[in-house]
């Protein structure tokens, strides 16, 4: 019986490791700190204020006119977005659409509406505007539920 306990942990921790391995694997990649006033500018910029909110920024959102579309970004969140969720969303937002997003302006047959900045932007625009994104989240605690023991 042990032996097979040993042999699943030996499994599990196997795999997961696995799951890191490979030419695809993001393991090792890293880009510089950004620069939170620069990214924004970089932001109003390339119009990313055409479609997109910052919640607390408002005198960002007056600048970009009648929105074409409106998408917050920013404010209180329970889950952090990682560096690499903002890159990603960046370079590829049909990588992954918010369910709530679906069937909406922002998405079209499963493909965001989102302009493709992969051939006008530099890093450096990308790695400041994700430190300016970053920069506009708060995380908020996770309120516990005690449940009654019956």
């Amino acid at each position: 019986m042990k032996k097979n306990i040993l042999f699943v942990c030996i499994f599990v921790m196997l795999s997961l490791t696995a799951c890191d391995i490979g030419p695809k694997s993001s393991r090792g990649f890293s880009l510089p700190d950004g620069d939170v006033i620069e990214g924004q500018q970089t932001f109003v910029k390339l119009r990313c204020n055409d479609c997109h909110i910052i919640k607390g920024l408002d005198d960002l959102n007056e600048k970009r006119g009648e929105p074409i579309m409106t998408v917050p970004l920013g404010g209180k969140t329970t889950r952090v977005f990682t560096y690499g969720e903002l890159v990603t969303s960046i370079i590829n937002p049909s990588h992954k659409i918010s369910q709530k997003y679906l069937a909406t302006p922002v998405e079209e047959n499963g493909q965001s509406k989102m302009r493709n900045y992969n051939e006008l932007m530099t890093v450096e625009e990308l790695i400041d505007i994700v430190a300016f994104l970053q920069d506009q989240y708060e995380l908020e605690p996770v309120s516990r539920t005690y449940y009654t023991v019956y």
